[in-house]
């Protein structure tokens, strides 16, 4: 385990990366690089993850109610088994539970949440659209409300985590309020008419984790499926700024187990009558592999303390976002390469790490946006509005 960015974790903490470590290790890692190859979800572990109490961890009342340093941890372990494992769980945690929590009802909360938490109910987080994916204000799906009082919802989500695993969708849609369109969530269980998930086939990256178009075809739901606490972006968006703080921890993971990988491996690769691990290039590679991680991994658990605090901005998550998924992509290639040809087969995790982080360092708002929202907060000008 590495440890140049070994700050001082409460035993508490230790305890929390140890045991997922240990989760991740044995009960994980042995399946991962074949639901990789097969395409599917390793839907055998949710029990595991919910034993832990990792679904909705940090939701207070619902959750484990463990801080935000031993999340970051959480999503750092659960990473370097493969993103797919942290982005069930993001998904799960902050993208569903953590909008119910905030902008639901009382009886949404009770309804929803406690099964959310034991993983009983699966959740997934419908805003991005085919055309509309860094502008999520321009979306199409519509809620109309109907003389009975129901919703009818009409229009489609695409790439969606958990999709085709979900019980229930948290989706945001445009409704007419006041003579304006504003932005609302809703929820929406699986078995509704007129509501169809669609697997997504021929993925090169995320292979083993669910992905999913979602389609409402005239889908009918209560009155009372309308998340009551929010209007507008500010309610989505501040689900993605918490899955934000969960991706600069988590590609932390994956960069640490492309450089533990590469480490070892070349300490017994023999080249010239002696392991690749003494070679100067080698070593420069491995040194510089290190110093990101260890950076990495000091600015989430900077992240960590911010957040617990309750100082924690927008832009400085997008900064981590933007930085350790730049940071990982990077270390990735290059300890692909200390395994030549070797590192491009699933007998190691790197290339594995490597395909998945392209898609990570896209979703929850791609290097190019993260950077337009630094860029207006140090300026004060916003470069993405007309």
């Amino acid at each position: 385990m590495l440890n140049y960015a070994d700050w001082d974790l409460t035993p508490e903490q230790r305890m929390i990366q140890s045991v997922v470590r240990e989760f991740v290790d044995h009960e994980a890692v042995p399946l991962l690089p074949s639901c990789f190859e097969e395409g599917r979800f390793p839907h055998e572990l949710i029990p595991g993850l919910a034993k832990m109490g990792l679904l909705g961890a940090t939701i207070p009342e619902y959750g484990a109610g463990i801080d935000w340093m031993s999340y970051g941890l959480v999503c750092q372990e659960l990473e370097r088994g493969d993103s797919a494992l942290r982005g069930f769980v993001s998904v799960q945690s902050a993208l569903c539970m953590y909008p119910i929590w905030a902008f639901g009802s009382d009886e949404q909360k009770q309804r929803y949440l406690p099964a959310m938490q034991r993983g009983e109910v699966i959740a997934c987080f419908g805003l991005t659209e085919h055309d509309h994916g860094s502008d999520p204000g321009g979306m199409d799906t519509r809620a109309t409300r109907d003389s009975d009082g129901s919703w009818v919802l009409n229009g489609a989500k695409m790439w969606i985590t958990n999709g085709s695993l979900a019980d229930v969708a948290v989706v945001w849609a445009r409704v007419r309020e006041d003579d304006e369109d504003v932005v609302r969530g809703f929820l929406v269980d699986r078995d509704r008419h007129g509501f169809s998930a669609n697997p997504v086939h021929r993925k090169l990256s995320m292979r083993a984790s669910s992905t999913a178009e979602l389609v409402f075809d005239d889908c009918r739901i209560p009155g009372d499926a309308i998340l009551p606490g929010v209007r507008g972006l500010r309610g989505p968006l501040s689900c993605i700024n918490e899955s934000r703080f969960c991706v600069a921890s988590g590609v932390v993971g994956a960069a640490m187990s492309c450089y533990e990988t590469a480490l070892e491996y070349s300490k017994t690769r023999v080249q010239w009558g002696r392991p690749i691990a003494g070679f100067q290039l080698t070593q420069s590679k491995l040194v510089d592999a290190l110093q990101a991680v260890t950076q990495g991994q000091l600015l989430a658990y900077q992240l960590a303390r911010l957040k617990e605090a309750g100082r924690l901005r927008a832009a400085q998550v997008s900064l981590a976002k933007r930085a350790n998924c730049e940071m990982a992509l990077n270390v990735a290639r290059s300890m692909r390469s200390v395994l030549g040809g070797n590192g491009i087969t699933l007998d190691y995790p790197i290339f594995r790490h490597m395909a998945n982080l392209e898609t990570v360092a896209t979703y929850e708002g791609t290097h190019e946006i993260q950077t337009l929202i630094v860029g207006a907060d140090i300026t004060g000008l916003s470069a993405y509005e007309g």
